[in-house]
């Protein structure tokens, strides 16, 4: 019996996983997590966005999974992951945190993808990775008040930035117009010396209070 098979008592999915899968997240919980101090310069982020069958969360389903890494504030475009989740979720999830580490981890509106992605952990591996959640929701209006004052929709931030991607309503496609935001905020953050984790997690933070004040 190794971690997995700890968390929860009695019959979860942990206990049916394939012994590979399991390997592999226990490498997965050994990696060493960046430290927050450290800067953009020398860390490794990952954007991850979802596509599902709906926004009803208690509802829809999640179809697959895309993410990007963003390595030392640049792009490889080989550097990515993208699967569906049929036939075998745990395994397409499974790699998915293999692909991630323990990097920190960027969506757009963690409202929705984050807890699509936690849900679906939850189901088809018996528990909820702990991670770095970064939501480029809260974070770009801190950086571009000058293009949205206050949050504003995926496709308004694509317009606003002069960003484009190759599909629309794809997880991958979707994915790649994020990360390049987000390599505009690393930029944008950088100049206004946002230069480590913490200070975008100090930014999102101060962002959501200042929403809930108005």
């Amino acid at each position: 019996m190794n971690w997995l098979t700890r968390l929860l008592p009695g019959d979860h999915p942990a206990e049916n996983l394939d012994p590979a899968l399991r390997d592999t997240l226990e490498q997965w919980r050994q990696a060493t997590r960046p430290e927050p101090t450290q800067t953009h310069d020398d860390t490794r982020y990952v954007v991850v966005n979802t596509e599902a069958t709906g926004l009803d969360l208690s509802r829809d389903r999640l179809i697959s999974v895309a993410a990007i890494a963003v390595d030392r504030c640049l792009l490889n475009p080989r550097d990515c992951y993208q699967q569906s989740l049929e036939p075998d979720p745990a395994k397409a999830l499974v790699a998915l945190l293999e692909f991630i580490g323990k990097s920190p981890v960027v969506v757009f509106n963690a409202g929705f993808n984050k807890q699509a992605l936690l849900n679906a952990f939850d189901k088809h591996l018996g528990f909820e990775p702990e991670l770095e959640w970064l939501d480029m929701y809260w974070i770009l209006p801190s950086l571009f008040n000058d293009r949205h004052a206050a949050p504003a929709r995926l496709l308004e931030w694509m317009e606003a930035m002069d960003v484009e991607t190759f599909q629309r309503n794809d997880a991958l496609g979707d994915a790649y117009a994020i990360t390049q935001l987000f390599l505009a905020g690393l930029a944008r953050a950088s100049l206004r010396s946002h230069r480590s984790i913490a200070s975008l997690v100090e930014l999102e933070a101060t962002r959501k209070r200042l929403q809930r004040s108005v």
